[in-house]
């Protein structure tokens, strides 16, 4: 809405009034072609029932207003208005363009803030001095505080939570990796024996492969054939930990120690054969996979496709000594 022209000192130009509410031209916009000039609240109120300019009728949307030419401005800030406060006992006559700053600073502005005196020390309105009670506002604090306090614990708690859970991630992460040292032990100690052994000549290197071999056929022997019947729930990229716990239920299975490490880097697609290497070739192959010989890993959803078991599948379909397929959670993979 504009400015009561009686606000102002001497007469004020009809082209500075509004068409609308008739005062001066407040927060002064334009319509497009007629160039008629209206308060930028009027002509808004205006526009949200009818799409036409006030005076004649043209059609205009709001989108299209534009600011008034700076001639226009220029006139609007050379005129002499009383302050808003006027009523309050502000006798000050200001230029248009200054009014803003002056209220900012008016002694007489009722919503001035100021502190109370009486003993709270708050910074209310000036007007609310007189209805202000030190006691129901201190209240009033406390109590909005206290209500900052309890959403600030309840974030404090979800983040100590947070933390809690993190701490058992990682003591998680340890054990699985003091696991995986542990069972590297014996596989080391096997080295240094035939290494120790070739120095005196006492067992050659094809016997001690061939007692590897036999050892990994006793120990496929020993799992439970599985029937897979849902291969599309196959996870190509396992991470880190979901490695570590299938790698866990290879040794407890009593997987050779001298092989888990290679089927556990075949459990990945970047090591897979090329029939499997790509999701296309996986969906290309698809058919063949019934072929497979797939053994359980015990309590998982997983299962091993040795090559001693699978020499059918094709050097594109199977790796030395063999792969480790994980499922996602719900996949059914049952025994015979």
């Amino acid at each position: 809405m504009g400015y009561d022209v009686n606000r102002f000192e001497g007469n004020v130009d009809e082209e500075l009034l509004c068409p609308i509410c008739g005062g001066v031209l407040e927060e002064p916009v334009q319509a497009p072609q007629c160039e008629h000039a209206f308060c930028t609240a009027c002509i808004q109120e205006w526009l949200s029932r009818q799409h036409t300019c006030p005076v004649d009728r043209q059609t205009i949307t709001p989108s299209q207003l534009k600011p008034v030419p700076r001639i226009l401005r220029n006139l609007l800030s050379r005129l002499y208005i009383k302050c808003d406060n006027a009523n309050f006992g502000c006798s000050q006559v200001i230029k248009l363009d200054q009014l803003a700053s002056h209220l900012d600073e008016c002694e007489h502005n009722p919503k001035r803030p100021v502190s109370c005196e009486q003993g709270c020390g708050l910074v209310i309105p000036k007007d609310e001095l007189k209805d202000h009670n030190c006691v129901r506002e201190l209240r009033t604090v406390v109590s909005q505080q206290q209500v900052k306090l309890s959403e600030f614990q309840s974030e404090l708690a979800e983040q100590k939570r947070m933390i809690q859970d993190q701490k058992r991630e990682i003591q998680m992460l340890k054990e699985y990796m003091r696991a995986i040292r542990a069972s590297n032990q014996p596989l080391t100690r096997a080295i240094e024996d035939q290494m120790e052994s070739d120095e005196v000549g006492a067992v050659p290197p094809l016997v001690g492969r061939r007692c590897l071999s036999q050892e990994v056929l006793r120990w496929v022997r020993s799992l439970q054939t599985a029937r897979v019947t849902r291969w599309g729930g196959m996870i190509s990229t396992p991470d880190a930990v979901l490695q570590a716990v299938i790698k866990r239920s290879l040794l407890d299975s009593g997987c050779p120690a001298g092989i888990v490490d290679v089927l556990m880097e075949n459990a990945h697609e970047r090591n897979w054969p090329r029939g499997l290497s790509t999701l296309e070739t996986r969906q290309m192959n698809r058919r063949c996979y019934e072929n497979y010989v797939t053994k359980r890993i015990p309590g998982k959803q997983a299962v091993v496709v040795m090559a001693c078991e699978n020499q059918h599948m094709g050097p594109d379909m199977v790796l030395e000594p063999g792969l480790v397929m994980i499922f996602a959670h719900g996949i059914d993979v049952t025994d015979y």
